[in-house]
């Protein structure tokens, strides 16, 4: 008889109708809104509200962390080095560089954009984007065509880098 009057846990007591804050209703029936339901729904902030003030933190899933594959992300930066790094984004997988104009021609200059589209170690998961002007006047530059092959050896290049690191990081363990 004592075991009716048993506490419940907070997930028990979340989903009794009239759990929720204020006289929130659901359905069509019009019933109380549960705390489940109220967390179902979501809120201005999301589902679990807006923590500021520190408190429970979330675990972090598989889910969380680098976007694209790692061993693409470092073999590309190791690859564009030589070019001053614009920007670089890990979870979207976009890395710009800025213009570079190699030493031993002054009269040209190259930007490359290397987008990495996957989580997994393929030659299609890497793509990159090359851009050249020439120079046709002080301070004047115009776009010029890039070589066809150009594209496909820095892609190469990239892959080539990202079996060696990881080649080199199975080695290790």
């Amino acid at each position: 008889m004592l075991a009716g009057c048993a506490p419940g846990t907070q997930a028990d007591y979340d989903s009794y109708p009239g759990s929720a804050p204020g006289d929130q209703r659901v359905g069509t029936e019009g019933r109380a809104a549960t705390k489940a339901d109220v967390k179902e729904r979501g809120g201005l902030f999301g589902g679990d509200g807006l923590n500021i003030f520190g408190g429970e933190e979330k675990k972090e899933g598989p889910g969380s962390g680098i976007g694209v594959n790692s061993f693409l992300w470092r073999a590309t930066l190791d690859t564009l080095s030589f070019m001053p790094l614009n920007s670089a984004d890990p979870f979207g997988g976009v890395i710009i560089t800025d213009w570079y104009t190699p030493p031993e021609s002054a009269d040209e200059r190259f930007k490359l954009t290397a987008y990495i589209l996957g989580t997994a170690l393929r030659s299609d998961a890497i793509k990159v984007s090359v851009f050249r002007q020439v120079s046709v006047g002080p301070n004047q530059w115009q776009d010029a065509v890039v070589e066809p092959g150009t594209i496909t050896s820095m892609e190469d290049a990239i892959l080539t880098r990202a079996r060696q690191l990881r080649i080199d990081s199975a080695n290790a363990q």
